[in-house]
């Protein structure tokens, strides 16, 4: 009787008690929750990348000592190879008929030659690596004499062309006509030696970050020495295929006023060997 009236254990009471859950903590040492851990390895690649980017071996050439000479402080160009070809220029203009320049016949050759003298009075040095606002000013004005003398010659040849003047014998029209395009030639190809990255001495001392006239060796490395940079050669080559296929041809111009001189030289360039053509094949038949 007393065994089945005495009180049996619950189930509760017999089964072993579990511990609670662990409470989560809070601190240096607590764990992450999982959001939490992909943010942190996230942002741990993202700083890798960063890393790799700052280190990058083709950036640390293109900054500092490491840049390309056309972008760092250097030994300015020689300023044999512009002397020279302005002198040509000047023959040409010279030799021009008195009909097709501006008068006195004599005026703006000798005024270039003085501009010359003046800027190697002023910059005595072979080398132009000093810049000054008078230099600058001297070089900007010996471009425009050049420029007006083929201008002005350029108007009264395309007058003469087009009339069909007869004071002025065949040959004469065609030969002018070869002395005007030449000195075309020479005269934007100082604009763009003048204007590109602010001049040569401006250039020299790497002033200028972006240039005006993106050259084939300044888009690709290995295809050109170190030590490369634009020199008055390259400009004058620029101002020749300009002034051949009306288009540049390996330079692009970047900036808008060598846009702008490009489309100029190549309008004066087209009007004038059109005309040259057309009175050529006149004379022919």
């Amino acid at each position: 009787m007393s065994d089945e009236h005495s009180p049996q254990p619950s189930p509760s009471a017999s089964a072993p008690q579990q511990p609670p859950p662990p409470v989560p903590r809070s601190g240096p040492g607590a764990p992450l929750p999982p959001s939490d851990r992909w943010a942190e390895q996230l942002h741990g690649r993202l700083e890798r990348i960063e890393s790799l980017l700052v280190n990058d071996p083709l950036r640390q050439r293109q900054e500092g000592p490491w840049a390309p000479a056309w972008r760092r402080r250097t030994q300015g160009e020689a300023r044999w190879a512009v002397t020279l070809v302005l002198c040509v220029g000047i023959v040409v203009q010279w030799m021009l008929p008195e009909r097709f320049t501006v008068h006195p016949h004599w005026l703006l050759p000798v005024l270039e030659l003085a501009l010359m003298g003046a800027l190697a009075v002023a910059n005595p040095h072979r080398r132009m690596e000093r810049s000054s606002t008078l230099l600058r000013a001297l070089g900007l004005l010996l471009a425009a004499a050049v420029s007006l003398a083929n201008g002005w010659s350029a108007v009264l040849l395309v007058r003469d062309l087009v009339n069909g003047s007869p004071a002025v014998g065949a040959v004469t029209l065609l030969t002018t006509g070869g002395g005007v395009w030449l000195t075309n030639i020479i005269a934007f190809s100082l604009w763009y030696w003048e204007w590109d990255r602010g001049g040569p001495a401006a250039r020299a001392m790497g002033t200028h970050q972006f240039p005006d006239l993106l050259f084939p060796q300044m888009q690709q490395e290995g295809i050109a020495p170190a030590d490369w940079e634009p020199e008055y050669p390259d400009y004058l080559y620029v101002a020749f295929t300009n002034a051949t296929a009306f288009s540049p041809t390996d330079t692009m111009p970047l900036s808008r006023w060598a846009k702008v001189l490009m489309t100029i030289q190549s309008v004066v360039s087209l009007l004038t060997l059109a005309l040259i053509v057309a009175r050529a094949v006149n004379v022919l038949h």
